[in-house]
C-alpha cells in the first residue's frame, strides 16, 4: 500500500508544473495591452472621426485583440509548451502556407500598394506576424534537437533554407521591416544557440549586403532612404512624415503636453496611431513617458531571458529566449525608425500600436513564456 502511494505521489510530482505564472510578466503585458488602447484613442480619435465618422473606429478593434489576445494568453498558459515541439511541421506549413494566400489577388487585402493582410468574413489577418513566430517556434525545436551540431555548418542549411522562404514571402508583401526583424531574430537566435564566430561573420556579410540591395530595388525605398540622410530637403514628400516625428518627439519636453493633447495627431503625422504611436507616447507624456514605456519593455524581455535561463529543457530555453528576441528586436527599430536613428520603414510597436493580429500574436507569445514558466522550470528545494 505504502509503495503504491508512493509511486502516485512521484507520477503526480512528475506531470504537475515545476513552476509557477510569472506574474509580473503578466502584469506589464496586459498594462502595455491597456496603455495601447489608451494611445490609440489618443492618436486616432480625430483622424477616426474625420475619416470613419466614429471616433472610437480604431479603438473598438484595439479592444477587440485586447480581449481575444488575453484569451489566447490564457490557453496557451495552460497548454504544455512542449506540444509546440510535436506540432512544427504544421505550425511551420501554416506559417508559409499563409505567406503564400496573402499573395493570392482577392484574398490577400492590399492597402498603400501592399499586400500583407487576409480578408476573412468578420476579420483580417497580417500573415507576416503569425508567421515571424512560427518561425522562432522552428528555430527553438531544430536548435534543440540538433545543439550539439550547431557549430557545424551544415547544421545551418535547414534555418537558412526556411527562414531564407519566409523572407522572401515576406518582401514579395512587399514589408521589408518585417523582412528584417525575421534576419536579426535569425541570427541572435543562431548566436545563443552556439554557432561558431567564424560561421556567424559569414552569415552577416550578405545579409548586410543583401540591405543596400533590396532598397535600390525598389525607388521608394530609395526616396525613403534620401528622406533619412536629409528629411528637410523634401519637407512636403517623402521626408514629411519623418520631419512630423522630430516635432512631435520635441514638442513633448520633459513631462510632455499631456495625455489626449498631442497636436500632431491632427492630421500631421501620417500613421499616428500605428508605426509612429512612440512619437504621440513622447509627444503627450515626454521624456519621463518615453522612459516609463522602454522601461516596461526592458522588463519584458529580461523576464523573458529569465524564464529561458531557469527552463530545464533547450526547446524551452531557445523559445523564451527567441520570443525575447523578437520583442527587443521590434521595440528597437520600431523606436529606431520614429526617432530617425534609421531609415524609415512601416513597423508597429508591441503590444501598443493599432493592429489586432500584432496584438494577439505577441500576447500569444507571452501566454507560451508563461507555460514554459510553469512547466519548464525546475523545481526549488
Amino acid at each position: 500500500m505504502q509503495k503504491i502511494k508512493s509511486l502516485t505521489i512521484e507520477k503526480t510530482a512528475k506531470e504537475s508544473p515545476a513552476g509557477k505564472h510569472d506574474i509580473p510578466l503578466y502584469i506589464v503585458a496586459v498594462t502595455l495591452a491597456v496603455f495601447g488602447v489608451i494611445m490609440v484613442y489618443s492618436a486616432s480619435s480625430y483622424a477616426a472621426a474625420r475619416n470613419h465618422g466614429d471616433a472610437f473606429f480604431f479603438v473598438h478593434k484595439q479592444i477587440v485583440g485586447v480581449i481575444f489576445g488575453i484569451i489566447v494568453m490564457i490557453i496557451l498558459s495552460r497548454l504544455d509548451y512542449r506540444i509546440l515541439k510535436k506540432l512544427i511541421i504544421p505550425i511551420l506549413i501554416i506559417s508559409i502556407g499563409l505567406l503564400v494566400i496573402v499573395l493570392i489577388p482577392g484574398v490577400g487585402m492590399e492597402v498603400y500598394g501592399a499586400r500583407r493582410w487576409i480578408r476573412l468574413p468578420f476579420f483580417t489577418i497580417q500573415a507576416s506576424e503569425v508567421s515571424k513566430f512560427g518561425f522562432v517556434i522552428f528555430l527553438a525545436a531544430y536548435m534543440a534537437k540538433n545543439h550539439a551540431k550547431m557549430n557545424q555548418a551544415r547544421t545551418l542549411i535547414p534555418i537558412l533554407a526556411i527562414g531564407g522562404v519566409i523572407c522572401v514571402l515576406i518582401m514579395l508583401e512587399p514589408n521589408m521591416s518585417i523582412t528584417m526583424v525575421v534576419g536579426l531574430v535569425m541570427l541572435l537566435m543562431l548566436f545563443i544557440g552556439g554557432t561558431k564566430i567564424s560561421h556567424f561573420v559569414v552569415l552577416c556579410i550578405p545579409l548586410a549586403l543583401a540591405v543596400p540591395v533590396l532598397i535600390l530595388m525598389e525607388p521608394y525605398r530609395v526616396a525613403r532612404l534620401m528622406a533619412f540622410v536629409n528629411p528637410w530637403a523634401n519637407p512636403l514628400e517623402e521626408g514629411f512624415q519623418l520631419i512630423q516625428s522630430f516635432y512631435s518627439l520635441g514638442s513633448g519636453g520633459l513631462f510632455g503636453v499631456g495625455l489626449f493633447n498631442s497636436r500632431q495627431k491632427y492630421l500631421f503625422l501620417p500613421f499616428a496611431e500605428s508605426d509612429f504611436i512612440f512619437s504621440i507616447i513622447g509627444e503627450e507624456l515626454g521624456l519621463i513617458g518615453v522612459i516609463l514605456v522602454i522601461s516596461a519593455f526592458v522588463m519584458l524581455i529580461y523576464r523573458g531571458i529569465k524564464i529561458a535561463r531557469n527552463s530545464r529543457d533547450r526547446f524551452g530555453a531557445y523559445l523564451s529566449a527567441g520570443i525575447a528576441c523578437l520583442i527587443a528586436v521590434q521595440v528597437a527599430v520600431n523606436i529606431a525608425v520614429v526617432s530617425g536613428s534609421i531609415p524609415p520603414t512601416g513597423l508597429p510597436l508591441p503590444f501598443i500600436s493599432s493592429g489586432s493580429s500584432s496584438l494577439i500574436v505577441f500576447l500569444g507569445g507571452i501566454g507560451i513564456q508563461q507555460s514554459i514558466s510553469r512547466y519548464g522550470r525546475e523545481k526549488r528545494g
